[in-house]
Formats: C-alpha cells, sequence, structure tokens
C-alpha cells in the first residue's frame, strides 16, 4: 500500500510539472529555424556555428532540452535551431542570425517578423544561407603545405606515402595547436579529414589488389604472354600487337602496375630469345597498360575516383570511354609499326616450335582449381560491376564481396599463405597514400583553394563546354605527364564537379570523361607519368635494358599527343 501511495504521488508531481511547463510554455514565444549553409558555388558548409542574438546581444538555444550557445551545421550543411523569447516582444526586437566558419567571412542575417509562418505562439522559419569566403592564414599555410606536398611526390624526393602523410598531419597539428589560439590557424578538423577519406576507393583498391593476389598464383598472367608468343608464331609485329591487346584487356580490369609486373619478365624473355631489344615490347606494353585502364571505372585510380566522387557507374564509363580507347589502341599499333619496325625485323628464333614448348613448360597454369575459382569469382564480381548502378551499390562492394570468397577458398585450400597475401599482395602504402591525399585534398577544399581554382577555369572557359572540354583534357594530360596523376585527379574532382553544374550542356558528364582520359594517357607522356611506367622501366633496367628519360619520351610524349587530339575530336563530336 505503502508502495502504491509513493507511485501515485510520483506521477501526481510529474503531472503537476509538466502542467507547469505547459503554462510556463504559453507565456513564451517559440521561434523554430532551419535550413541550410551554402558557400558561392552552393555546395553545403559543414561545420558552421550558428547563434541567435537578440537586440544586439547572444541568445540561448535549445537544443536536446538543453540551452546552448550554438549549434554546428550537419555535413549536409543543414541547422534546426529553437529559441523562446517573452511573448509579443517580437514587435520589437531585433533578431539576427550568426554563422561563423574559418575560412568565411561572419555573416549577420536579420530576421523579421513577417518571414515568420505563425501558429498560435509557436513561430517557423525556412532559410537557406549564403556565405563569403575569406582567404587567411589558414588558406595560405594549407596551399603552402599542399605545394610542397605535391612537389616531394612529383619529383619523388620522398616517398609518395610519406609525404602524403606528413602533409596531411601538419594540417591537423596546426589547426590542433595554432587554431586553438586563433581561429584563423584552423583549417580542418579531425572528423571532416576523416569524413573526406572516400572508402569506396579504398575497398575496392583492396578488393583488387586482393583478387590479383591470388590470380597470379595461378601464373595465368605469365601464361597470356606465352600465348601471346604462341598465336604470333614467332612473328615480332604479331607478337607485339597480341601482347599489347592481352595488357590492354588485363588492365582494365585488373591493376596495370600488377598487370605489367608480371608480364615485363616474360616479355624480356622473350625478346631476348628473338635477339631483339626487350624495350621494344616493353614501352608499347606500357602505352597498352595505360590506355587500357581508362576503358572502365577500375582500370585505373584516376578512373575509380572519379567513379566514386561523381556516382557514375561501371558502363557509363564502358559507353563513354572504351570506343575511343580502342581507336588510341588501333593507333598504337600503326605507330608501333613505324617507330619500331627495323627493330621487329632483326627478330628471329632459330626453332620457333622448341620455344614455345620451353615457354609452355616454363610459364604454364600452376593451379587449375585456383584458376577456376578464381575466374568464376572475377565473372561474378565483374557482373556486379556491370550492374552495380541497377543495385543502387557502390563499385567497391562487389569488389570486397568477390575478394571474400576467393580468399576464404584459398585459405581453407590452403593454395595461398594467409601472411604472404596480406604483407605482400595488398599494396598497404597505395591504399594509405590514397586515405592521406584524400585528408589533404579535403583541406583545401575547406580553406577555399579548390574554389578559387574552379572559378579561375570558369572565368577562363567562359563558360564555353568546348574550351572547357580543351582546357581540362590538355591540362591534365599534360599535368598527369610530368607529375603524380593520382593526386592532380584528387585536386580536380570538386573543381570538375562545380563546372559540371555550371556550364551548359555539361551535365552529359563530358567533363568528367576528359578528366579521366587526360590523367590516365596523359601517363603516357613520359617516364615518371604512371606507376606503371616506373615500375616496368625500373624491371628493364634490373635486366640490362635501360633507357632514359628523352630515349622514353622519344616514343611516348608523340603517342601521348596523338591520343589526346583523337580523344579531344571524340568528345566534341559525340558531346
Amino acid at each position: 500500500m505503502k508502495k502504491l501511495f509513493i507511485i501515485l504521488f510520483f506521477l501526481s508531481f510529474l503531472l503537476n510539472i509538466s502542467a507547469f511547463a505547459e503554462e510556463v510554455q504559453k507565456d513564451l514565444d517559440i521561434f523554430y529555424i532551419s535550413g541550410k549553409i551554402l558557400d558561392p558555388h552552393k555546395e553545403p558548409v559543414n561545420e558552421a556555428e550558428i547563434r541567435i542574438f537578440v537586440n544586439g546581444k547572444p541568445h540561448k538555444l535549445i537544443a536536446e532540452h538543453k540551452e546552448v550557445d550554438k549549434v554546428l551545421t550537419s555535413s549536409h550543411g543543414t541547422f534546426q535551431i529553437e529559441f523562446h523569447l517573452p511573448k509579443g516582444v517580437i514587435e520589437n526586437t531585433k533578431i539576427q542570425l550568426e554563422i561563423v566558419k574559418n575560412s568565411y567571412k561572419k555573416t549577420l542575417v536579420d530576421l523579421k517578423k513577417e518571414e515568420f509562418a505563425v501558429k498560435e505562439n509557436q513561430f517557423y522559419l525556412k532559410k537557406d544561407i549564403m556565405i563569403e569566403r575569406k582567404f587567411g592564414s589558414a588558406f595560405w599555410i594549407a596551399t603552402l603545405v599542399f605545394l610542397i606536398t605535391y612537389a616531394l611526390i612529383s619529383f619523388e624526393l620522398l616517398h609518395r606515402t610519406v609525404a602524403a602523410m606528413i602533409g596531411a598531419a601538419t594540417m591537423l597539428i596546426l589547426t590542433y595547436t595554432f587554431g586553438n589560439f586563433n581561429p584563423e590557424f584552423h583549417i580542418i578538423s579531425f572528423e571532416r579529414a576523416i569524413e573526406a577519406i572516400d572508402m569506396n576507393v579504398i575497398f575496392l583498391l583492396l578488393g583488387m589488389m586482393i583478387i590479383v593476389g591470388i590470380l597470379k598464383h595461378t601464373g595465368v598472367f605469365q601464361w597470356c604472354a606465352y600465348m601471346s608468343y604462341k598465336i604470333a608464331k614467332g612473328n615480332v609485329m604479331a607478337l607485339a600487337i597480341i601482347s599489347c591487346f592481352f595488357i590492354a584487356v588485363s588492365s582494365a580490369f585488373l591493376d596495370n602496375v600488377t598487370t605489367m609486373l608480371l608480364y615485363t619478365p616474360v616479355l624480356i624473355e622473350i625478346a631476348i630469345a628473338l635477339k631483339i631489344n626487350p624495350l621494344s615490347l616493353l614501352i608499347p606494353g606500357i602505352m597498352a597498360s595505360n590506355a587500357g585502364g581508362a576503358a572502365t571505372l577500375i582500370g585505373d585510380p584516376p578512373n575509380i575516383m572519379i567513379g566514386s566522387y561523381a556516382g557514375l557507374t561501371f558502363m557509363q564509363f564502358v559507353y563513354a570511354l572504351t570506343p575511343v580507347i580502342i581507336i588510341c589502341m588501333i593507333v598504337l599499333v600503326v605507330y608501333n609499326k613505324f617507330f619500331y619496325a627495323k627493330e621487329y625485323e632483326k627478330g628471329k628464333v632459330e626453332d620457333i616450335d622448341s620455344f614455345i614448348n620451353y615457354l609452355k613448360e616454363e610459364y604454364k597454369i600452376k593451379d587449375r582449381n585456383l584458376l577456376k575459382y578464381g575466374l568464376f569469382v572475377m565473372a561474378i564480381v565483374i557482373a556486379f560491376f556491370v550492374t552495380h548502378g541497377i543495385w543502387h551499390m557502390e563499385v567497391s562492394i562487389p569488389a570486397l564481396f568477390g575478394a571474400g570468397l576467393l580468399f576464404t577458398y584459398s585459405i581453407l585450400t590452403k593454395k595461398v599463405n594467409l601472411l604472404e597475401l596480406i604483407e605482400k599482395d595488398i599494396e598497404w602504402t597505395t591504399l594509405l597514400f590514397f586515405i592521406f591525399l584524400f585528408m589533404l585534398v579535403g583541406a583545401l577544399e575547406e580553406v577555399g583553394l579548390l574554389a578559387v581554382i574552379a572559378d579561375w577555369v570558369y572565368k577562363l572557359s567562359a563558360g564555353n563546354l568546348t574550351i572547357a572540354i580543351c582546357l581540362i583534357l590538355w591540362v591534365s594530360a599534360i599535368m598527369s605527364a610530368f607529375v603524380d596523376n593520382i593526386p592532380f585527379t584528387a585536386t580536380m574532382l570538386p573543381i570538375v564537379a562545380y563546372l559540371t553544374k555550371v556550364i551548359p550542356g555539361a551535365e552529359s558528364n563530358v567533363l568528367w570523361w576528359a578528366l579521366a582520359l587526360g590523367a590516365c594517357l596523359g601517363g603516357n607522356g613520359t617516364m615518371i607519368g604512371a606507376s606503371a611506367n616506373v615500375v616496368t622501366v625500373g624491371i628493364a633496367e634490373a635486366a640490362g635494358y635501360r633507357i632514359s628519360f628523352f630515349g622514353f619520351m622519344k616514343y611516348a610524349f608523340v603517342y601521348m599527343l596523338i591520343t589526346i587530339i583523337i580523344c579531344n575530336i571524340w568528345l566534341l563530336i559525340f558531346y
């Protein structure tokens, strides 16, 4: 009985409190304001501080039933605030909304009674507010750090992963040290840096690394090189053509660096047997590798980043880029014939059949069961790549699924050593490079550097689609020939996204295709233009076949220019 009395007393107390709160609220005007904070490009601004001023003085806000001084905008730039005023005072009260965000000008917005929708004592307002950029200390520091990092990566003064890591870490340490004393030095928060990492790209790369790492244990890549020679039957020109197409197709679906790593030793051995310079097969192979990688969403890191950022599907890449890449491959065959015709004429093998038998034994399939299962899994993965747009699924999901299936089978059957695969076949340095690079680019986006570049490109193109296509294609190609195309592409993503929105006709995604073709094919221009170039030339040099920077450029840069001209014409005709 006593317990029942206590419960009833407690319920009565709560009801009285609730009734009292309602009475108090009747004596108040309750204001609800929501909206979105946008930058000059109409992009959402996250982590902006929202405050309310009443008659010039800060006023408390209500958030989660507590009084607070400010609220922050969400990752989508949205905000929702509530505050209370004594009933009826709005008639003679000046209400202002203050927005504060590092790298932006402090903005005060007057709120008038006429703007509110009123229901009894409740006032509602939905208002999107644009705030202007401010280029202060954070802008210049972030720009300087990025340029230094870019130089370290481009000129290989420091390993690119280490350079990107120190660049990203510098941005963060400056934010949390100097930025705590002076908001002008606030570059990017840790939370925003983590948000900037595109995990779709990271997981896609990880999944494909595992798949390729397991498949290479079957010997299938070396077997393809042997088959190239067998089909060519000792004809060097035919061998060059077939191997180029093998490499291009492999690079369209697998990592082109791994493709060249596995093909290169076999091609060197075949070239030595043919008594020709291995570089006459390897350099066209590099061109084919970078061209093939440009044909699909998963073929080259720039395409992976573009596809993920712009939300483009695998088949959109295929429809847009594969036809022009096929043309570039045909041009490669013709170009190669003229450039290396004399070298190929030297090629001869005394006993073709015996050499084919030797290659057959040397480069045979090592594990047919693993290969069958691997090809089956690859078929599933590619099927999901082709249809991922239908499923509204990120392209990394089928890659991880396929990697998981193949990994599980390989471990259970003990065909692959777990530690060896994790340590050697997964390129952790590459994955970390991408993570830190995304942080760096996120910092540049925060301080407004990318917005400045986007505005500059827009003004330079005068809003003309044709000029914009040519500008993005050629700048991407030339830049990618001399510096790493991955950081360049990452930097260009927000810029191209903005131009796609503001330039009439760009909604066809043509500017994305210009960036993809420029970044991927531009990598053919020089020895350092793409990772596949560096790896292949390094293996050749270790085997005693060195080529100078300009010796490589003599062949490659001309071909790069030809392909970019072809792509330029293609884009202008079809878009």
